[in-house]
């Protein structure tokens, strides 16, 4: 639910408002600086009759102190032509500053499933507020949970050129109204701050907070708040950044959708990540599958303690999965499909609450995050439990099919692609499945081995018998995965084979996203893929199959894929460069790039695509680097439109910067110990001041192919 704005601040003359729509536009220009952390904009105005004035606003959301934004406003009258006052010139300038709080959200989700549902007029209450001179506090509960925001807005000012006239609030909206007393040439400045706190605690408490919040920074000042949230900024980008030289274009997406996921994640803390961030409403901020397949892979190799924070949200939730998995009539724990709190969200069940893959995706990126940062702490004290409830969730959900001589079979699911939903054996899932299997046997094992303390305590809370690890092996060991002889090929599920092949040809390109034109039954029925499902699979298990079975896979799977959803480019380019379709692997590489910046989806008027950002860096880092982060193997490619990529990898502490060129790819150590890696098979290990280096290999660029 939207919070107040505090961002709006108007003019008036002589009581007309002065804005885009009613005065003519000299000059104008908005820009979001990515190192800065702001979005400036300045707008010279022809005032009717009168002097043009330009106005120079900046604003940032604080990364060092998670509850303070801030607004600089610049208001310049300008000289005139001969530097002459001209005549007419404005005798009222007002100033508006604004706490504005937003209608419910309504959209229509019955066309189009991916929008917010209409939300009652009263989903936000008003629950106090406080006025002092030129301080507005505004305190609000939601109807359904209760909870509560307090949102505060404050402003420093010169009072030689700014007279605090009257505060106002209304129903909707709080005003703070200056009047301006300048001259041509003098520039009057209004510093506008913003304080929000939230919580299930009294609003009159959240108010005291967000006047702690105000008074701080008031006393330091503008400039030390702007310097404090500058650092933070940098050491992001320190960090973090993907350097794409040989095209400006590129550059500028890929920071885009790393300055996107540091705002999604920077003040995660206790939550999950919602698939929009905090950019718009879509999907009701729920969390999916998107936090631990696509965001994590990328927090785990820049910012370790930001994915820990994730990973431990969902040990939080635990209790919430066992009592879901109660629900759903499975032992152990089943994580929601679509969640804030813990509990399922999900409106629809086939295409969501039977994605039970949601378990393993967690584990997996548990696994991942314990393997390249060493925090077996975490695996110890947390991750175990949760390992194991997931794993006892499989066993329930399937079982040892005697038709098939014993193997371990999981019906009635849905995988990622959701144009095929409640299958038997999602080759996807059951494989992703045994992996959890696998991994929770072997962290009890290790957990008995190296602290009994601690293991006997796992058994005391859950009950874990001595015999059902075996179970778990012997089921990752005799899972089923469907395959084609025929077709020599992995198949999705048991019977996508047999599926009637979707009309491609005659299908125009405004019907995509087909779920947007067609009936789901008359999806279901056809062999036609919204996102990469086994192709996933080749590329989250790539040890799994050979690399001749992920070329057949990707050659078959890839013309049956509509790219319907935002999930699917960025592994598709991963698995084309793995199949050596190199130009291929650009082409979806370039089409994830431009998918918020061109709103090639239609729909970032709810909210960006953060996992799928999140799946360009790994396009770059997993597709052109090569990187599998297993074995730290890199098989290094340079795409057409760079000249050189470098990006860094922090692993086990250390941090490993690579940089990609037509001649020479190096491994060098920024900081931390030696690392030992892989370059296409061959083990080289680099330190701090020692780079290893690697000759650049040429490929020839295969030709495009058909890819809807």
């Amino acid at each position: 639910v939207p919070v107040p704005d505090g961002t709006t601040i108007r003019l008036r003359v002589d009581e007309e408002p002065v804005n885009m729509g009613t005065t003519e536009v000299r000059a104008y220009e908005r820009t979001l600086d990515m190192a800065d952390g702001t979005v400036s904009r300045s707008v010279t105005y022809q005032l009717p009759g009168g002097l043009p004035i330009r106005i120079d606003s900046s604003r940032f959301v604080s990364l060092a102190h998670r509850h303070l934004a801030c607004v600089r406003y610049d208001l310049t009258i300008l000289h005139g032509p001969e530097g002459q006052a001209e005549p007419g010139a404005p005798t009222d300038l007002i100033v508006s500053s604004e706490l504005v709080t937003r209608p419910a959200v309504v959209t229509d989700p019955d066309a189009d499933p991916r929008r917010t549902r209409s939300l009652a007029e009263d989903a936000m209450r008003a629950d106090g507020e406080r006025v002092d001179g030129v301080r507005v506090t505004r305190m609000y509960r939601t109807a359904g949970s209760g909870l509560a925001v307090a949102a505060a807005m404050d402003h420093s000012f010169d009072p030689a050129t700014l007279t605090h006239m009257r505060t106002r609030v209304d129903r909707d909206r709080a005003y703070v109204v200056f009047a301006v007393r300048a001259v041509p040439g003098q520039t009057v400045t209004l510093t506008k701050w913003l304080a929000y706190h939230y919580g299930s605690v009294d609003s009159d408490a959240l108010a005291d907070r967000t006047d702690a919040t105000l008074y701080r920074a008031i006393d330091a000042g503008y400039p030390a708040a702007l310097q404090e949230h500058r650092r933070e900024l940098a050491a992001f980008w320190a960090g973090s950044d993907v350097e794409w030289t040989g095209s400006r274009t590129a550059q500028q997406a890929l920071r885009f959708g790393l300055f996107a996921l540091l705002q999604g994640t920077a003040r995660s803390e206790g939550h999950g990540v919602p698939s929009k961030g905090q950019t718009g409403t879509g999907y009701e901020g729920h969390y999916f599958w998107d936090t631990e397949t696509y965001l994590l892979p990328f927090l785990v190799h820049t910012n370790p303690s930001a994915a820990r924070s994730l990973l431990m949200h969902r040990v939080d939730a635990l209790p919430a999965a066992r009592e879901r998995a109660r629900q759903v009539s499975c032992a152990g724990a089943l994580f929601p499909w679509r969640t804030i709190n813990g509990e399922e969200a999900s409106p629809y069940y086939a295409a969501g609450t039977a994605q039970y893959h949601i378990n393993a995706d967690i584990a997996y990126a548990l696994d991942q995050y314990v393997r390249l940062t060493g925090d077996v702490d975490l695996l110890h004290r947390h991750g175990t439990e949760l390992l194991v409830e997931t794993a006892r969730m499989w066993v329930s959900l399937g079982f040892f099919s005697e038709r098939l001589d014993g193997e371990f079979v999981i019906h009635g699911v849905t995988g990622p692609d959701e144009y095929s939903t409640v299958v038997d054996n999602n080759l996807f899932t059951n494989l992703m499945a045994a992996e959890n299997l696998r991994t929770a046997a072997d962290a009890v094992a290790a957990l008995r081995s190296h602290d009994r303390d601690a293991y006997d305590r796992l058994v005391a809370r859950t009950g874990l018998a001595p015999q059902e690890p075996d179970v778990w092996r012997r089921a990752a060991e005799r899972m089923h995965v469907p395959y084609d002889a025929r077709a020599g090929v992995h198949l999705q599920d048991d019977g996508f084979i047999d599926r009637k092949p979707w009309d491609f040809a005659s299908t125009p390109a405004e019907k995509y996203p087909l779920l947007l034109s067609h009936h789901p039954l008359v999806i279901y029925r056809h062999q036609v893929i919204k996102q990469a499902d086994v192709v996933l699979a080749t590329v989250l298990l790539p040890e799994r199959f050979t690399a001749e079975e992920r070329r057949r896979v990707f050659a078959y799977y890839d013309p049956l894929t509509t790219g319907d959803s935002s999930l699917s480019e960025c592994v598709q380019a991963i698995a084309a460069a793995d199949a050596g379709k190199y130009r291929t692997a650009e082409e979806y590489l370039v089409d994830a790039l431009a998918l918020d910046l061109a709103d090639t989806a239609g729909n970032v008027r709810d909210g960006l695509h953060l996992a799928s950002a999140a799946g360009t860096w790994m396009a770059v880092v997993y597709g052109f680097g090569g990187y599998r982060w297993r074995t730290r193997e890199f098989a290094p490619t340079l795409p057409t439109r760079a000249r050189r990529i470098r990006f860094p990898l922090r692993i086990e502490g250390s941090v490993l910067e690579v940089t990609i060129e037509p001649e020479l790819v190096t491994y060098a150590v920024r900081e931390g110990d030696p690392v030992t890696a892989r370059h296409r098979g061959t083990e080289f290990t680099a330190e701090v001041g020692r780079p290893v280096t690697f000759p650049g290999d040429y490929h020839t660029h295969d030709a495009a192919v058909t890819a809807r």
